[in-house]
């Protein structure tokens, strides 16, 4: 009997290593594999069957990260728009917002030149949110001088209306895909490392995950997509707001993109009359 527990507390020893000679970073991998097994087991709901294998979805799964170039672009294309508008839109002077969001993007690249977003950074996140808010807040000050414009019948040609009218759409499309993109489950990173469970957005291939490839993940691109079938439609149409911060934000883009829309098409049609 006494030798049975002598045995018992030997192969104890044996398996429990101390927390000395690197014990205690042995018991943080046990942990952290504890924890990626707990989590395995509770994305089991989402698994799909196929002929002798069983794999979970990759937006739910650690994947390689995210390219940066298609925001890079994306952000490019924006500033450039802003960069071409009239004068009496642009939030002092014509340089000023293009310069100081081309600085923020040459910053951010010069910070991680890497070309997948794959490593979580405070500092990478914050000059993110600072470009894409640098963005939005002169684009919003672009939209509300076009319409303060507007309502006081102070333009003439139909086709300059149309031309600016139609970038500062454009640019507002690409501002609100920005934000869609980068807060859906905590931003590309986040969702690269699957920290968080819970989707902000419902896309068709997360409810119907035998019409798309195993490796899908919603990219840039599918959040550019929401956001301008939002702006056209002023409403969801495949993709589906979870949380409430994701209907807010699209309730807003569906308003102003309406206000724009109707107010400059309105008085293009009133000019060329």
């Amino acid at each position: 009997m006494s030798g049975d527990l002598g045995q018992e507390d030997e192969r104890q020893d044996m398996s429990e290593p101390s927390l000395g000679d690197g014990g205690a970073e042995a018991l943080h991998h046990r942990a952290l594999h504890e924890r990626l097994s707990a989590l395995e087991s509770g994305l089991t709901s989402g698994v799909k069957h196929g002929v002798g294998a069983t794999f979970v979805p990759a937006w739910k799964r650690l994947t390689k990260g995210e390219l940066r170039w298609p925001v890079t672009v994306a952000i490019a294309t924006a500033l450039t728009l802003q960069g071409m508008l009239p004068n009496r839109l642009v939030l002092g002077p014509r340089w000023l917002m293009p310069s100081l969001g081309g600085a923020l993007v040459v910053v951010l690249f010069a910070t991680s030149p890497r070309p997948r977003l794959d490593r979580p950074s405070r500092l990478l996140r914050a000059l993110g949110l600072a470009v894409i808010a640098t963005l939005s807040v002169a684009n919003f000050y672009s939209a509300e001088r076009l319409i303060d414009h507007l309502l006081r019948g102070g333009e003439s040609d139909a086709t300059r209306l149309l031309l600016t009218g139609g970038a500062i759409w454009l640019t507002n499309v690409i501002a609100f895909a920005l934000w869609y993109w980068e807060f859906d489950r905590g931003g590309p990173v986040a969702r690269a490392l699957a920290m968080r469970p819970y989707p902000d957005f419902q896309f068709p291939q997360m409810e119907n995950p035998e019409l798309a490839p195993k490796d899908w993940e919603p990219l840039f691109v599918d959040y550019l997509y929401l956001s301008f079938t939002n702006a056209t439609a002023f409403s969801p149409t495949d993709v589906m707001p979870l949380s409430r911060w994701a209907k807010l934000t699209m309730l807003v883009q569906s308003a102003l993109s309406v206000l724009i829309v109707a107010l400059v098409i309105a008085r293009a049609v009133n000019i060329l009359k």
